[in-house]
């Protein structure tokens, strides 16, 4: 019973921790827009701090591209190696953009544009040849009809035999058959 107690405790303090941090975070976001701080449709201060991840991609494979200053959103493109993608608005906004199969390898440039501003900010990345690989596959597929045969027979093993198991301790001590 103690156990149980502190374990409820210990979750409450988790979940009032959890939540504080949500809302102090909630909270830095909510300030006023970037720019003049009047809201509407006012100019901010333009795309700044742009960064990829991962720097280096691959033929196919996705990058995220984030940018502050676009308080109301944005753009992000990099013609022949992408199409044109919204950026979220907010304090920092983030894409997430799929590089296209036939992408030249090299160093290449992306740009963002806010939408509203007519200001243009610039970072590199670098398309690397061929496909990455394709990992993540192993939760994905089901288990076989042999798998599950052999997994339904040892769960009924063990069930039998712990049905053994309860039969035979609640048999009397001093019981002669």
């Amino acid at each position: 019973m103690r156990v149980l107690r502190a374990l409820t405790v210990a979750a409450a303090a988790c979940v009032a921790l959890g939540l504080s941090t949500t809302l102090a975070v909630a909270d830095a976001a909510g300030g006023p827009p970037p720019g003049n701080g009047r809201g509407g449709n006012g100019s901010g201060n333009g795309p700044s701090n742009v960064t990829v991840n991962p720097y280096s991609v691959h033929q196919g494979a996705t990058m995220q591209v984030s940018a502050a200053g676009c308080g109301h959103g944005g753009t992000v493109w990099s013609h022949g190696n992408f199409p044109q993608t919204n950026l979220s608005a907010g304090s920092i906004g983030f894409a997430t953009v799929r590089i296209f199969n036939h992408a030249s390898p090299g160093n290449h440039t992306l740009s963002v544009k806010c939408h509203d501003n007519s200001l243009v900010a610039t970072h590199r990345f670098t398309i690397l040849r061929g496909n990455g690989a394709q990992g993540g596959i192993g939760g994905s597929i089901g288990p076989s009809a042999a798998e599950t045969a052999i997994g339904a027979g040892l769960v009924g093993t063990a069930a039998l035999g712990a049905g053994i198991h309860v039969m035979r301790r609640r048999r009397p001590a001093g019981a002669t058959g």
